[in-house]
């Protein structure tokens, strides 16, 4: 499967030998993709408490970088369950649906990588967030959501957990709100 993720990123993903490094560069994926899931079932999907409590716990969760989640594969199955990840014959079209999708795979490579230290599910992690952006540049005119979330996925190979904390925190409220101004463009029309 060809990858979003640049080489430069996998490469150095795959040498780093299932630690810190991946853990970090997962957390960090997921952290930037949260406020997509978080906000937009929120807002949009009564009775989803629990998985949006599961959801911002799980992401908690991944930034305990130094040692392997504990119950990752358990978090994997359970996530597996929300509707975003259960097979839909007509696809997915809605704009909230979309970039809820890709949020939530998201966080399911980062707690499979988080909790292996697969190299590939991180790759796969990266590449959820990169597709998720470079549709979101398509949709937001002058948008550069994807150059940023490579530059990001680059720095999270050299930074410490507090800068990235921070930056992704940053980052993903900023894709939050183009998303929300997308959907309230595309109510008022």
């Amino acid at each position: 499967m060809e990858t979003l993720v640049e080489e430069a990123v996998a490469e150095a993903l795959r040498g780093a030998g299932g630690g810190e490094r991946i853990r970090l560069y997962v957390a960090a994926c997921a952290e930037r993709m949260a406020p997509l899931f978080v906000g937009l079932r929120a807002a949009g999907e009564p009775g989803r408490e629990a998985d949006l409590d599961f959801y911002a716990e799980s992401v908690r969760g991944l930034w305990h970088v130094g040692r392997p989640l504990v119950g990752a594969a358990e978090g994997v199955r359970l996530l597996e369950r929300f509707p975003e990840l259960e097979p839909n014959e007509e696809g997915i079209t809605d704009v909230a649906d979309t970039y809820a999708f890709f949020a939530a795979l998201c966080l399911r490579y980062a707690l499979s990588a988080h909790g292996s230290g697969n190299a590939d599910d991180a790759v796969s992690c990266g590449h959820a967030a990169l597709t998720a952006m470079g549709m979101l540049d398509r949709n937001v005119p002058g948008a550069s959501f994807l150059g940023e979330e490579q530059r990001l996925q680059s720095l999270s190979l050299r930074a410490d957990a507090s800068e990235m904390w921070e930056t992704s925190v940053a980052a993903g409220r900023e894709r939050f709100r183009a998303v929300s101004d997308r959907l309230t463009r595309q109510a008022c029309s």
